[in-house]
This record gives C-alpha cells, sequence and structure tokens, in this order.
C-alpha cells in the first residue's frame, strides 16, 4: 500500500471511531439506548450481569472480536482495528469524561431522539472506516466476516448483527425500549451504505436494442467518445438474434445518449439502470495515465 494510501486511511479510521465514541458517550449511555455495537451490547446485559462493570464486558467483547476479525478478515485488517481497538476506547473514556463537566441531565432526551441520532452518527464512523478496510474492533467484525461470506453489503449486514443485539435487549428492557432501538439500526445501516459510497462515480449503464444499431453504436464511440459492448441477444417471442449494445457513461451525458438514440430510432428499446461506481478508462484515468 502506498504510504499517502496508508495514511488517508488511518485519518479515516480515526475519525471514524471518534464520531462512533460520539455516539456512544453522548446519546448510548446517559440514555441506555439498546442499539448495536459493543456499547449496545453491554447496555443490554447490565441489568443480567450488573457484578461486570460496562468498561470490563466493552473489553473482554473487543479483544475476542479482535482476534476473530484478525483470522478471518486478513492481516491488514487485523493491523488497521488495531488501531480502532485502543482509539476507541481512548475517544470513549474521553467523551464520557467531558459529559460530566455538564448538568447532569444535559444529554438525556426522548427515546427515540437518542436511538435515530446515535444510529446516524455511529453509521457514519463506521462508514468511513470501513472505506478504509478496517473497523471500531467491535460488533461490526461479524457484520463485516457476514458481508465478506456472503456478500451482503456492508450495511445490511451490520443491520443484521445490530438488529439481533437489540432483540437482545427484550429480556432485560422490555419490549418497548427495544423496538425504539430498532430506529437506530436502520439510521445507523443507512448512514454506513451513504458513507460508504462517498466519491463513487455515478453512472449509468444503458442495455440498448435498436434496428440502427451501427449507427448509435458510431455516434457513441465518435461523437460521444465512449465505449461500447455489442452482446448478441435473442427475443424471446421472435427467436431472433439481435445485438444488444451495453454502454456505461457518466449520469450528466445521458440525456445527450437518449436524444440521440431516439431520433436515430424512435422505436429503440432502451433499458437504463443507475451504477455507483465504474472502474476503468474514462472513469478512474486515462489511457494517457498509463503510457
Amino acid at each position: 500500500m502506498k504510504k499517502d494510501n496508508y495514511v488517508k486511511d488511518v485519518i479515516s479510521v480515526l475519525i471514524g471511531n471518534f464520531l462512533v465514541a460520539v455516539s456512544v458517550a453522548f446519546f448510548v449511555l446517559p440514555n441506555d439506548t439498546l442499539t448495536g455495537g459493543v456499547a449496545g451490547v453491554a447496555v443490554a446485559l447490565k441489568p443480567l450481569l450488573p457484578f461486570i462493570p460496562s468498561v470490563w464486558l466493552i473489553n473482554i467483547l473487543m479483544i475476542g472480536l479482535y482476534i476473530l476479525g484478525a483470522i478471518f478478515l486478513g492481516k491488514e485488517f487485523a493491523l488497521k482495528s488495531l488501531i480502532s481497538t485502543f482509539s476507541y476506547s481512548g475517544f470513549v473514556s474521553l467523551l464520557t469524561y467531558v459529559t460530566t463537566l455538564f448538568p447532569e441531565d444535559t444529554f438525556v432526551m426522548q427515546p427515540i431522539l437518542a436511538s435515530v441520532y446515535c444510529g446516524l452518527i455511529s453509521g457514519i464512523g463506521l462508514g468511513l472506516c470501513f472505506r478504509a478496510n478496517a473497523s471500531t474492533g467491535g460488533m461490526d467484525i461479524p457484520a463485516l466476516m457476514i458481508h465478506k461470506y456472503t456478500h451482503i453489503s456492508s450495511g445490511n449486514s451490520v443491520m443484521i448483527i445490530d438488529a439481533l443485539t437489540v432483540l437482545l435487549g427484550i429480556s432485560t428492557y422490555g419490549l418497548e425500549p427495544a423496538l425504539i432501538g430498532v430506529f437506530s439500526v436502520f439510521a445507523s445501516g443507512f448512514a454506513i451504505d451513504k458513507t460508504v459510497l462517498i466519491g463513487s462515480s455515478r453512472s449509468i449503464n444503458c442495455m440498448i436494442v435498436s434496428d440502427r444499431w451501427m449507427e448509435i453504436k458510431d455516434h457513441v464511440l465518435s461523437d460521444m467518445e465512449r465505449g461500447v459492448t455489442v452482446l448478441e441477444g435473442k427475443g424471446g417471442y421472435t427467436n431472433e438474434f439481435r445485438p444488444v449494445l451495453m454502454i456505461v457513461i457518466p449520469q450528466k451525458q445521458y440525456s445527450h445518449l437518449e436524444s440521440e438514440i431516439l431520433e436515430l430510432d424512435p422505436r429503440a428499446f432502451i433499458v437504463v439502470n443507475n451504477v455507483y461506481e465504474v472502474d476503468g478508462e474514462g472513469f478512474t484515468y486515462e489511457l494517457e495515465d498509463l503510457k
């Protein structure tokens, strides 16, 4: 890994852990919010294990999950998560102390507000860590393992783990607090997916069937200076083989492409899909960059 990229990843991990610690210190702990993550597990188990300090329980979970992540997610992941293990604990301790400098009920609020805001803030923090292929060293490690082996999105994987954590709280706090905690699960999953996609290339994938496909292809190649892939399709009704053009272009160019296609062939069949990331010539690099 290049040094610049490594430094950028470390900064991203530190900021991500700070945001997760903010959600824990300012929203989860003052309101006993049932949410995901190690802090959420500690809150859920607090009535069952009153003889074990929450901080000890958090540390035990973090060490065990860190070992699990190192085994299944690789050496590079383990090194970055080692940073998280120390920074997260440090940030939580520091920010928890900061809360004591304010009047006692400053951060006590309506349960739904605490649940939604802790989910959004922690989701942004987790998303920043995921972009650097790291984690906060807590309950997001099982989520990343699910993502790796099942290809479920990072946000949905976290939602699954967090939902199980919230359900654990039903036995200790009752149904209503657990249901309120579900808001934080969805808010966190939403924020993670949006954060992971920051900076990605928003593009359009067009599939085109037309009798004048050669003219459309020439226009895209010559006038728009974009690539075209010619696929072989077969009509389900006619059983005839026909060329299908696949064209990936930046979103801002779609209106021009559509008008040109319909001008050439008003009967053209066009299917359009949003593409959130494209790597390759014309998108993430130009051919000249490789020379």
